[in-house]
């Protein structure tokens, strides 16, 4: 397979950040990465870009850090509460899942993008729970919130007897 070595322009998940040169199958180039802007072929000239787009990605990084410490300080200031239909001996019909933890967290002034929520396990059980949320390489907080039934809870008629 041929490969070629490319500048890229904008930070690509898993391949690298700006002002980087990295190495790549020459179709993904080709295809993908050139088209679109993410990267330019590395040459004498675009290589003296390089020092510009680290600087560029320093300040960049250091905005998304501050950003994501203001995020995560207001993160541990709001309390979750889901409320959901349950059935007898406290089932829950469905499960909390990232993405409501998302929608709720938008209610609250906060946009997070539902991919950076980590839950260990689906939610279908009524009561405190625990999720992990990357908001930047550095900076990982753990929310907790609580899910509550919306009516009355009926008892199970065999737990009884």
């Amino acid at each position: 397979m041929a490969s070629t070595e490319v500048l890229l322009l904008k930070p690509i998940e898993g391949l690298g950040f700006e002002g980087d040169l990295v190495k790549v199958k020459a179709g993904f180039a080709r295809n993908y990465l050139l088209p679109r802007g993410f990267a330019d072929p590395s040459t004498l000239g675009n290589r003296k870009r390089i020092e510009v787009l680290k600087q560029n990605r320093l300040e960049r990084e250091v905005n998304e850090l501050k950003d994501a410490e203001s995020v995560a300080k207001r993160l541990q200031q709001i309390n979750l509460a889901f409320a959901v239909r349950t059935g007898e001996g406290k089932k829950m019909y469905g499960s909390i899942t990232a993405n409501n933890i998302a929608d709720r967290l938008l209610e609250e002034g906060l946009k997070i993008d539902r991919r950076k929520i980590n839950l260990s396990e689906s939610v279908r059980m009524l009561g405190k729970h625990q999720a992990k949320i990357k908001l930047h390489h550095n900076v990982n907080v753990d929310i907790s919130f609580e899910v509550v039934s919306e009516n009355p809870i009926i008892e199970d008629a065999s737990d009884n007897g």
